[in-house]
């Protein structure tokens, strides 16, 4: 652990200098780059130099013992070294975590997209369900929810919803939940009582910045028409929706909420960047050998996630084996303590792969 410490204590002096030299500062992209890189490695580095600061400590105050003291001194060196053992043993735990590799899309806003799976119009209402229980979760922590895109269903839920949710740190908070959710209740329409299970799938993608992906105007489609559904007249009227086609990938993403073409057109780019950066994510996933993939990090589209059970009132995470019975309060994005569980679990699985 400590030469693993050591390296990124020299690469931190090394981005120190990179920074203040004129040439990379010249260098706009670059330098915003190391700038970020340096500022990422200071909490780990200052954390390092107390734990060295207070090692020499303990170092010295056991030498000290060694040498012919009163037994009022004694006592106080022991006292010290006591206290020093403690907080170094403190340092270690909090650096192994520091150490754990950091998600480089932690801090970034997300684009969340939700689409009704198996169930019919229950599986839209789910979908609706989970569009507000994220909608609250947001709102909880004080974050911006921005519609982007919705397909709605006649009966009052979403075929599909993508929406923005901007804040510090909302995909370190909600990457998790990628996945399948499964739904067990009694519809209203349900005359007999009858259980359906019906499900929805949540992907979660970190909002695409012009650092990370750039996209070739030559390898798209942009296409106009006229938009369907509610909206108003003047949505209804004019060819302001918009349908962008990535053409080497075959990705589409149409947008069609706002009157303004150009904002529609914006929003789907947006969207657009978010898949193609997520889809480059996912294939440097698929490279790191499954003994080294997190348990719980990777967020598998097609897997079960996580089941939503009305008539017993308990959600229960299938990844970690967590059940929480309180299922009103979860729907209205009271969602922390199955997060902070999830968080906990994959910390503990990547701790296995810190000296």
């Amino acid at each position: 652990m400590l030469e693993k410490l050591s390296v990124i204590e020299t690469r931190y002096e090394e981005l120190g200098k990179k920074i203040i030299d004129p040439e990379i500062i010249s260098q706009t992209s670059e330098w915003q780059k190391l700038a970020k890189e340096h500022a990422e490695l200071e909490p780990i580095v200052l954390k390092y130099r107390e734990y060295m600061k207070v090692k020499k400590t303990l170092e010295e105050d056991k030498e000290m013992l060694k040498e012919k003291l009163d037994d009022e001194m004694k006592e106080l060196v022991k006292e010290e070294i006591a206290e020093n053992e403690k907080a170094l043993e403190q340092l270690e735990k909090e650096l192994k975590l520091m150490l754990i590799p950091k998600d480089p899309n932690d801090e970034k806003n997300v684009i969340v997209e939700i689409r009704a799976g198996a169930g019919g119009d229950e599986a839209g209402l789910f979908a609706g369900d989970l569009f507000r229980m994220y909608s609250r979760y947001a709102e909880r922590h004080r974050w911006k929810v921005e519609v982007m895109s919705t397909s709605e269903q006649g009966v009052g839920g979403f075929k599909e919803a993508i929406f923005m949710i901007k804040g510090k740190g909302a995909y370190s908070k909600l990457k998790y939940e990628s996945g399948v959710h499964r739904v067990q209740r009694v519809p209203e329409t349900e005359s007999s009582g009858r259980i359906h299970t019906s499900t929805a799938t949540v992907a979660v993608l970190p909002e695409a910045e012009d650092i990370d992906i750039e996209i070739n105007p030559n390898d798209i489609r942009v296409d106009v028409f006229r938009s369907s559904g509610n909206g108003g007249q003047s949505v209804n009227t004019t060819d302001s929706a918009v349908r962008i086609t990535h053409i080497p990938t075959g990705m589409v993403v149409s947008c069609q909420d706002e009157k303004s073409q150009l904002k529609n057109k914006e929003k789907a780019l947006k969207i657009l960047k978010s898949r193609l950066y997520d889809k480059m994510l996912r294939e440097q996933q698929d490279e790191i050998a499954e003994t080294r993939r997190s348990q719980v990090g990777t967020g598998d589209r097609s897997e079960r996630i996580r089941t939503y059970n009305f008539p017993q009132g308990r959600i229960t995470d299938h990844r970690i084996n967590k059940t929480i019975y309180q299922l009103e309060a979860f729907l209205d994005g009271e969602i922390d303590e199955m997060i902070d569980a999830l968080i906990t679990s994959d910390q503990a699985e990547k701790l296995k792969d810190v000296g």
